[in-house]
Formats: C-alpha cells, structure tokens, sequence
C-alpha cells in the first residue's frame, strides 16, 4: 500500500480539486443542454416551416397542372404522371411532419394550437384536395370542376400560412429562451472561471512554484536540494518522492557514462540493420533481371555481414530441386556438385523442404557424421534463410563463414524480413513478363480482327473479281472484263487505304503529347487523306487520363473515322471531348446513318464495333452508337471520375 492510500479522503487534494470541478461541470452541463435542446428544437422547427411552405407551393403546382386538362389534351398522359408524382410528394411531406425526424431533426413543436391546425390541414388534405384532384384525373372532362379546385386550393395555402407563422412564432419564442440560457451560461463561465482560478492558485500554482525551485537547482546539478514537507495531501507526497529522486539521481549520476556507451552501442546496431535494410530495399525496387538481383543482393549482404561465401537458389516445385541462380566464394567443385540440388539433399535441401531458416555449426557435427561439401571447402558455419512471396516459396540464400559466427535473434528476423523481399521482388519480375505477355496477346488479337475486317474481306472481295476477270476473258466476253476491271481497281485502292490505316494506328503514340492535341492531328490526317471536314471542340480543366486509357481512347477515334471513311458516305465530321470530372467523347457524322435494328444484329458480327467496344471495356468506359436527328451517327464514350482513377 503506497502512502497516498494512509492520507484521509478530507485531506487528498484530488477530493478537494474534483469536487469543485464537479460542480462547475454539472452547471455547465445543465447549461449547456438546454441550450443544445433549444437549438435542436429551433432546427426542427425551421425544418418544420420548410416542409410547411413547400405544400404551399405544391398545391398551387398540383392546381397549375390540372388546369392544363383543357387546353393541352394531348398531354394528358404526360400530366397524369406529374400530378400522381406530385400528390405522392405532398403525402410524403405531410407524413414527414406527422412523424418527424430525430436524425434530420425535423418535427412540429409540441403546441396545442399548432398540433390542431395541422390535423385540420391533414383532414382538409385527405377528405377533400386529394380525392377532387384524382377525381379530376379520372374525368375527360375536369374544367367543371376547376374553379371550385382553386378557390378551395387558396383557402387550403391560406391554412398552411397559418400552419407556418405559428410555427414560426413558436421558434421566436424558444430563440429568447436560447438567448437567455446562452447569457446565464456566459455569467456562470466568468464566475466559475474567477473561483477556479483563484482555488488553483492556493492548491496548486503556489505548491508548484516551490517544487519548480527544488527542479531547477537540480537541473543546475545540485543534486543536494531537499525541499521541507509543509503539507499533508498530495503535494506533500509529491514532495516526499522529489526528494527520494533527488537521493536516486545523486547515486546514479556516476554510472550515467556507462549507460550512455551501452545505449549508443545498440543504436549503432539498429542504425547498422536499418542501413542493410534500407540499401537492399531499395536495390531490389530497381529494374534488375533475376540473376542481376540475386547476383546484387548477395554481394550486399556478404559486405555487411563479413560472409565468406555465399549462395543464391530458387526453387521447381515440379521437380522438387533447387537451382544455383548466383553464387560468391564457393569453388568451382562446389558448384558443379550443388548447381542443381534436391530437397532432400544436403542440409540446404532438407532446410528448403522444411521451410525454415537454420544456422549450422559444421564444428559441432558428432564424430563419424557425413562430411558435407561445404565443411570440404572449409566453411565452419553454414546458414540458411527462405525466400518467400507471401505464402509461397521461392527458394533459399546462404551465407558461409570459415570462422564460427553467431546470429542474434535480431540478425536472424532482418535476413528473413531480407529474404521475403528478394522473394516478392523476383515475383514482381515474373507477373510483369506475364502481364507484358498477356498485353502482347490482347493487341495481337485485336490486330487480327482489324485485319479480319478490313484487308480479309477486301481480298475476298478481289479475288471473287479477278475470277470474274478470268472468266470474261477465257470466254472473250470485253464488255464483261472492262465492267469487272474498275471493280478491282476500287477493291485495290480500298485495300490499300485500309492498310495505311492499320499501319497509322499500329504506329500510333502519345508521346509528350496532351490528348486534345492528339486528337486533332488525327482528324487532320483524316480531312486531309479523305477530302471531309473535320471540326473538333473541346472543354473541362479535369486531370489528365493515364497514358494508357488515352491511347484507347485514341484507337476509338480512329476506329470511329475508319467507319465513317468506309461506310458513312459523309461530308463532315463533328467531334467533341468534355473534360471534367467525367470524360465524354463525342463523334458524330453527317452521312447516310443506319438502322438500329440493322446495326443491333449485326453487332456481334461486325469486328470493327466489336474492337471499340473493346477497347472501351479495357479501361472501363461506355460505348454507345445510336443514329443522329436527322441524318448520321452518334458515338458516344463516356468515362466516369471512379474509373478514370481506378486507372
């Protein structure tokens, strides 16, 4: 039991401190939760008065709407939606305020008068309003009861103003209550504040300006202070523990440069470790080959930890072996007899298969044990340590010493933390090659159906014609030939313009350029090469797109042009990217169009539009083609903000 426990409660200073911030805070809590609870009735009224005043403006809508009937009958459908839209409105509205809302907070105050003449305003509603109004949708004819709607609407909007201004009456009212409690709180801060300070001031400030004496001799180095105990609670405590550390502080000061040489030994320890893991760390983030990064990460290593040899293995779990991928100070016996090692061989396989890290004192074998290679080559300690990618095992490093050497506990949780990272950077290095092998195959394949849709059936169509050819002339039928000879001729020059296409957006680059300007040299290469009139608009100060999301972007253009050229039969072409938080592009034509039926079951059999819209699944944006008012067609890219980042 410590001191503290023997003093009587009427003595502690914390009774003393805590039963005068009690009744301050108690105050001050009532205080303030009057006023919060004002405040929050003030809100709920205010919400009250806008809900209020929006059936004000609802029922003149609902009147307005009806009185359309007459004169716009072709509508009817059309109004019958917004007025039943409208009355469910007004029902929400009315139910709102006949429940309330804690959360928002919405309700109407708890006054007699008020409470009344929302019952009569909910009775004239129901009874009357709402069944004229939806007798009135269900009549062909409603004009006859129109002006009876309006004047019972007026006097409907007249018991609403009366709704609100007692509301509005009763949130005066609280507002001077409010106002109130907020000066009462005011007079009650300032008074409390005074006392407070002034008890402070004789418990507290004055006892601690004495042990703030006491302190700053010592820290002066007069570790001789003692202070006189003048008092029994807490302080006096205080005082009693200033001086025992005072008596503590005098003993230990001549053993503080020995606990200073030892605390500077460990942070030179860590600060070594950090070094070793801050320097690998960043190696192994650098582009490297497996063999470079393994070859750099064991040199690392055998510098900072004085290693004699070491050896870097990666695992086939097919073939349960380990493979020597780099290896430092080991001969060349060594190497040929280790360049390819089972699991279960040696104690580097029996380690690896296990799936821990082992440090071996080759000295310490019992006589007649196997001889190891390594102990052949004069290694006496031989450690080995996993190279992991999360759970999966990727192989083991070595480190060999010819003198006998002890890892820490330490030492040992930094080469593990070492080897899964050496293990997650070599699996990097393996998704990447796939992911670049997976791209390559993808553009491959949209390649080819390019191909397919242009320069196949372009082929196709010339072959068919030169058998034509071939056949006029066998049978010297001229006219036929010299009818089939500018079919061909067309066929070629189709071809051949659709194969510079494919070798302009084979070839096709952002380089450092923005999108807006890449676009426009596009439809400047395709006015130029076609003879149509491109005009392009752009707008939105958005953040760039990545640079693989534009270039998309920018094979759906050319995808779109190419369409337009071969199909469209158009003299000009409008285009238009909006830039804002979203991404909208727009290409319309103003060519022959088509039919969406057409066009809708031929889609899956059309490659072209089955590229765009590749393409566009590739970066997670919208795809739409639909015919323009008029004559031509629309496509439409849209990429929202969530995708764009996503990127």
């Amino acid at each position: 039991m410590s001191l503290y426990d023997w003093l009587p409660a009427r003595r502690r200073l914390t009774v003393k401190m805590v039963g005068v911030l009690t009744l301050h805070l108690v105050l001050a809590l009532i205080a303030v939760g009057a006023t919060l609870l004002l405040s929050w009735q003030l809100e709920g009224g205010a919400a009250a008065i806008n809900d209020a005043g929006s059936m004000r403006m609802r029922t003149f809508k609902l009147t307005q709407l009806l009185s359309q009937y007459e004169y716009e009958p072709q509508r009817r459908d059309w109004l019958n939606a917004a007025v039943e839209r409208e009355i469910g409105l007004f029902d929400q509205t009315m139910l709102n305020l006949r429940r309330g809302d804690p959360v928002r907070p919405l309700f109407l105050p708890r006054d007699a008068e008020i409470l009344r003449t929302f019952a009569e305003l909910e009775s004239q509603w129901r009874s009357d309003l709402r069944p004229m109004m939806q007798r009135m949708l269900r009549s062909p004819q409603p004009g006859g009861e129109l002006e009876l709607l309006r004047g019972r609407a007026t006097a409907f909007v007249d018991l609403i103003n009366t709704e609100v201004m007692l509301i509005e009456r009763n949130n005066a009212t609280k507002t001077l209550w409010l106002r109130s409690s907020q000066m009462a709180l005011i007079a009650m801060a300032l008074l409390g504040t005074v006392a407070i300070i002034y008890l402070m001031f004789l418990m507290v400030i004055r006892p601690v300006g004495r042990l703030q004496k006491g302190i700053q001799r010592m820290a002066e180095g007069d570790f001789t202070v003692r202070l006189e105990v003048e008092s029994r609670d807490e302080f006096g405590l205080l005082t009693n523990g200033f001086n025992q550390m005072a008596d503590k502080l005098e003993g230990l000061y001549g053993t503080l440069e020995n606990r200073v040489r030892q605390k500077t030994y460990t942070l030179e320890e860590k600060n070594r470790e950090l070094a070793c893991l801050y320097e690998i760390a960043s190696f192994l983030s650098q582009p490297h080959s497996v063999e470079e990064m393994c070859r750099g990460f064991l040199a690392r290593l055998m510098r900072v930890f004085g290693a004699d040899g070491g050896a870097v293995r990666v695992s086939d779990p097919r073939r349960e072996n380990l493979h020597l991928v780099v290896h430092q100070g080991l001969t060349e016996g060594l190497v040929k007899r280790e360049f390819c090692m089972h699991v279960n061989q040696c104690l580097c396989g029996e380690s690896a298969r296990r799936g821990t890290s082992v440090v071996h004192d080759l000295r310490k074998l019992k006589p007649g044990e196997r001889i190891l290679p390594c102990e052949e080559d004069g290694f006496s300690t031989v450690s080995i340590f996993q190279i992991r990618a999360t759970t999966r095992h990727l192989g083991i490093f070595n480190l060999h010493f010819h003198e006998s050497h002890e890892f820490s506990e330490q030492e040992m949780r930094l080469l593990q933390t070492l080897g899964d990272h050496l293990g997650i950077a070599i699996e990097n290095i393996r998704l990447a090659a796939k992911e670049r092998e997976m791209a390559v195959s993808e553009e491959r394949n949209l390649m080819a159906q390019g191909l397919h849709d242009s320069i196949a059936q372009g082929l196709t169509f010339l072959n068919l014609q030169a058998q034509l050819l071939d056949d006029s002339l066998a049978r010297g039928d001229l006219a036929q030939a010299n009818e089939t000879m500018p079919l061909i001729r067309a066929g070629i020059k189709e071809s051949y313009e659709d194969v510079r296409e494919l070798l302009l957006n084979f070839r096709t680059r952002l380089g450092q350029e923005e999108l807006p300007d890449a676009i426009e040299s596009t439809l400047n290469k395709f006015s130029r090469q076609t003879g149509i009139r491109s005009n392009f608009d752009h707008s939105g100060d958005g953040p760039p797109l990545p640079p693989e999301q534009q270039l998309q972007v920018l094979f759906i253009l050319q995808e779109a042009l190419s369409n337009i050229r071969k199909h469209a039969d158009a003299t000009k072409v409008d285009v238009r990217l909006q830039n804002g938080e979203d991404m909208e592009l727009l290409i319309r034509d103003n060519g022959v169009g088509f039919d969406p039926e057409s066009i809708k079951n031929k889609a899956e059999q059309h490659v072209g539009l089955s590229i765009m819209r590749e393409r566009a699944k590739r970066v997670g944006a919208q795809l739409d083609i639909a015919p323009t008012d008029g004559d031509g067609v629309t496509v439409r890219l849209w990429l929202s903000q969530e995708q764009r980042m996503a990127a």
